[in-house]
């Protein structure tokens, strides 16, 4: 996942003031931003901060826990072993999309977060500069990207950064 924190923060797309697209940034912690990149691929944020405060995590990947059950109700696998690793992947094969922006995710049936009881222990927890985001400048190096050592998700490349 990757931080997005206030409209200072130039790899923010709330760093050009509260739009149209943007207005799910800007309101209650919990809802989901999603927009379309390139033309062709949905991206899952989800708003962290307080109302007028405009900060959001984006989803860079997943791993499913039960994909082979999983994999059986797509019309055809599109990833192998279950991990999603990347944010087009991961909304194409949990089919998110524009229709659920703004998604209250706290009361929603159709897009939520669960707490399954497991937990991450801070060691396991990497960070490195956010990916794809270099006309940000000094921004774009914050370490807000943050990934977990094991299982490994991510290229070696985008890993080492």
């Amino acid at each position: 996942m990757e931080s997005y924190v206030g409209e200072n923060d130039k790899a923010s797309h709330a760093s050009r003031g509260k739009t149209q697209r943007t207005a799910v940034m800007f309101g209650e912690a919990g809802h989901a931003y999603v927009y379309l990149i390139y033309g062709m691929y949905n991206c899952l944020n989800i708003v962290t901060e307080h109302k007028d405060f405009p900060a959001a995590i984006l989803i860079r990947g997943a791993v499913l826990t039960n994909a082979r059950s999983y994999y059986l109700t797509l019309p055809s696998p599109i990833l192998g072993e279950g991990n999603l690793n990347g944010p087009g992947k991961l909304t194409r094969a949990l089919r998110i999309t524009r229709a659920l922006n703004n998604e209250d995710m706290v009361s929603s049936k159709k897009l939520y977060v669960v707490d399954d009881g497991y937990r991450i222990k801070k060691s396991q927890i990497l960070t490195s500069p956010r990916i794809g985001v270099d006309y940000a400048g000094e921004d774009a190096l914050l370490p807000w990207r943050y990934y977990l050592s094991s299982p490994p998700l991510l290229s070696k490349e985008r890993r080492q950064r």
